[in-house]
């Protein structure tokens, strides 16, 4: 009878484990990841989130050396090299705690931004908990900059202008899905 019921004991732990280890989470989980992005957004204060034209003044501005300010951009290594903005740093995002040993005085402006607007959030509440005390978004990432039509560059082609913007291009016939080229030695995706 003890051997019976530490069966059932056990094949009912079994049983819940197995039940744990298969629970759909991912509601709650992105529930929660979008509190997280909101409270690090709240942490820059209104005030020092820059709409495109704001960003663009700003650009303007230290590109023609009237004024002082860390223009970064945080998204991917392999982002940045296909294309950004001319001219401005890079630091990605995840190695936002590289920053302190890259920039010492904590009053110089920093305006950070990435593709759209969710790793640009993370990375400046982060700066502000570091103790930077004049840290920026600019809200609508490399995608508003290049929908407003201004210039990109990279090493290969130089400064350019995106006449299309793609969240995720792909060189297929939307028909039959197959690609549209006939040859491609490398492919890197």
């Amino acid at each position: 009878m003890k051997k019976l019921v530490v069966f059932f004991l056990a094949a009912g732990f079994v049983l819940a484990a197995v039940n744990l280890t298969f629970a759909d989470d991912s509601k709650m989980l992105q529930a929660n990841e979008k509190k997280v992005w909101a409270k690090a957004c709240s942490a820059v204060p209104a005030d020092h989130q820059l709409n495109l034209q704001q960003f663009k003044k700003l650009y303007d501005e230290v590109m023609a050396g009237k004024k002082k300010a860390y223009l970064i951009d945080v998204r991917t290594h392999p982002e940045f090299y296909a294309f950004h903005i001319p001219y401005t740093d890079h630091i990605h995002s995840g190695h936002m705690y590289t920053f302190p040993k890259k920039i010492k005085d904590k009053n110089a402006m920093i305006v950070v931004w990435c593709r759209t607007h969710k790793r640009q959030c993370y990375v400046a509440e982060r700066l502000i908990q570091y103790g930077y005390t004049n840290v920026w978004v600019y809200t609508e990432g490399i995608v508003g900059w290049i929908k407003a039509g201004y210039p990109v560059c990279n090493q290969f082609a130089g400064i350019f202008k995106i006449t299309h913007y793609y969240k995720e291009f792909r060189e297929v016939d939307k028909k039959t899905g197959k690609p549209l080229y006939r040859i491609r030695e490398f492919h890197p995706y």
